[in-house]
């Protein structure tokens, strides 16, 4: 029975080694935590568009849906035409919708009862989006559309091609304002702000322009559109951690 009772003690004492290793593990995990102030900083930057997006329409009715598409063709190619006469490129034209609905007219009920509706015929829809570079020829092509058949449309979203500068100063005044705000809540609380802990950027994003509206109308007119274009707003936020020094 000896060498069983010897055995028993040995593992015993074997099962005890982990746990009491892990007794200072415990004790680092007990560490108090390292007090910090975060904050949020929003930044903004201005800058001029140099680019519009331009979406235009033609539209169409006739008796069948054959006449309406072939309106709608001869129309929408003499929009394109002028628009790559006039300097744009075929990678800023894109068609953007193109539909063909019927066209039905709802009879009043006779004596309470539902009459069927009549198709009366078709309509399509030609939608082509324009990246315009040249921001000065924005009314004139406005103008020129509405001459050649445009008739729907007139959305104007003015944009930058490369707002990567506008981004740049945002960042960097979203971060002066999150140390700004850091600084007020130290001196506020009676702490000194430490070290930079962490900065983590949100999504960027543009705060869009109000879109200019046109409502597009087949007249003669001596001028092209007045157009404003304004400033784009572009802003980013960061979260900034700071360390509170003991």
């Amino acid at each position: 029975m000896a060498p069983i009772l010897s055995k028993t003690l040995l593992m015993t004492a074997l099962l005890a080694l982990p746990l009491g290793n892990a007794a200072p593990a415990l004790a680092q995990e007990a560490k108090p935590r390292e007090a910090v102030i975060s904050v949020t900083g929003d930044g903004e930057s201005a800058v001029a568009p140099d680019m519009a997006v331009v979406n235009l329409a033609v539209v169409k009715q006739a008796k069948t849906a054959r006449e309406a598409l072939d309106e709608n063709n001869k129309a929408m190619n003499e929009v394109l035409k002028a628009l790559k006469d006039g300097g744009i490129a075929e990678r800023d034209l894109q068609t953007s919708g193109f539909s063909i609905q019927p066209q039905y007219n709802y009879p009043q009920p006779v004596d309470g009862q539902q009459q069927q509706p009549q198709l009366i015929g078709y309509q399509t829809t030609n939608s082509v989006t324009v990246r315009l570079r040249d921001l000065t020829k924005l009314g004139q092509v406005i103008d020129q559309s509405v001459t050649l058949g445009i008739n729907q449309g007139g959305d104007i979203q003015f944009t930058n091609d490369k707002p990567e500068a506008a981004l740049e100063q945002a960042r960097k005044n979203a971060v002066v304002e999150a140390v700004k705000k850091a600084k007020t809540l130290s001196e506020a609380a009676g702490v000194k702000l430490g070290r930079i802990i962490e900065i983590n950027e949100n999504v960027p994003r543009s705060m869009p322009q109000p879109a200019y509206r046109a409502t597009m109308m087949k007249e003669a007119s001596d001028a092209a559109v007045p157009v404003q274009s304004g400033e784009n707003n572009y802003s980013v936020s960061v979260t900034v951690t700071f360390a509170i020094e003991q």
